[in-house]
């Protein structure tokens, strides 16, 4: 199944998450929206889940905290999070949407098994100067990238290459 988040730091801090919930609500602001309980308990339970969420996903995890939020509540605010630069949508080959939070990480990327669907996530430095690179070479400001590469993990191709008759 899909592998938990690498981070630099093992949870998430008081203070971050109060900067967050700053430039969510700066963001609400200018959108034209009002900050209220139940985004509030969304953006507290996104940021201290390590893993890659689907909406379903958060959704379950937000109404232990609070059964009266619903799904399209959850929908709605993930996308006002991505939309402020605190969430960011990964596609991994199961075809669901899911979501990590980039508040205060440093880019990275990842690695999708096509077999079994598991992935892990890798810093490389080099991706971001590419980015830039091509970015000034098309006269873009870049502000974000998504990178992702598809492959067969080690047991998946275990599996795949003792099946085969050669």
């Amino acid at each position: 199944m899909l592998q938990k988040r690498i981070d630099d730091q093992p949870s998430i801090s008081r203070e971050n998450i109060r900067e967050a919930e700053g430039i969510f609500l700066q963001h609400l602001r200018r959108v034209g929206l009002k900050q209220t309980g139940q985004r509030s308990t969304i953006l507290r339970t996104f940021l201290e889940t390590r893993e890659h969420l689907s909406t379903d996903e958060l959704h379950r995890l937000v109404k232990k905290k609070d059964p009266h939020i619903g799904f399209t509540t959850v929908y709605r605010t993930l996308k006002l999070f991505g939309d402020c630069g605190l969430a960011s949508e990964v596609a991994f080959h199961d075809g669901i949407a899911r979501y990590e939070h980039q508040y205060n990480r440093r880019s990275h990327h990842h690695m999708v098994c096509t077999g079994c669907g598991a992935s892990v996530e890798f810093f490389s430095p080099e991706i971001g100067e590419v980015e830039k690179d091509i970015g000034r070479k098309h006269h873009y400001l870049t502000t974000r990238h998504t990178f992702q590469i598809y492959g067969l993990c080690e047991d998946c191709r275990k599996k795949r290459d003792g099946r085969r008759i050669v």
